[in-house]
């Protein structure tokens, strides 16, 4: 069992950086793939970004491609957003989530999510 927490979100101007960090407690957190979710008002949650258990495999959508890295700190519980040159269709409530294969398609534990609002 792993509880996960997410901060970092906010408002941004179109262009602006946010990093977003989750934090994870309660399991063994080098034994999960991480994956980033979004979800837009009126839309399904979708597939933002995905981390193996030791850095080794990483992916993205290709909406955030070249835009957005994800990153993890083992040692420190720890896996990071970092989202570049942000446009509004970035605005949604984004979600940490763990799941034990990579990459995490139906994570078993998630986040209560960070509001990112993009303003144009």
């Amino acid at each position: 069992q792993v509880q996960l927490v997410e901060s970092g979100g906010g408002l941004v101007q179109a262009g602006g950086s946010l990093r977003l960090s989750c934090a994870a407690s309660g399991g063994t957190f080098s034994s999960y793939a991480m994956g980033w979710f979004r979800q837009a008002p009126g839309k399904e949650r979708e597939f933002v970004a995905a981390i193996s258990r030791h850095t080794i495999r990483k992916y993205y959508a290709e909406s955030v491609k070249d835009r957005f890295t994800t990153s993890r700190d083992n040692a420190k519980n720890m896996v990071y957003l970092q989202m570049n040159s942000l446009k509004p269709e970035d605005t949604a409530v984004y979600y940490c989530a763990a799941d034990v294969v990579y990459p995490p398609r139906t994570p078993e534990f998630w986040g209560q999510g960070t509001q990112v609002t993009v303003s144009s």
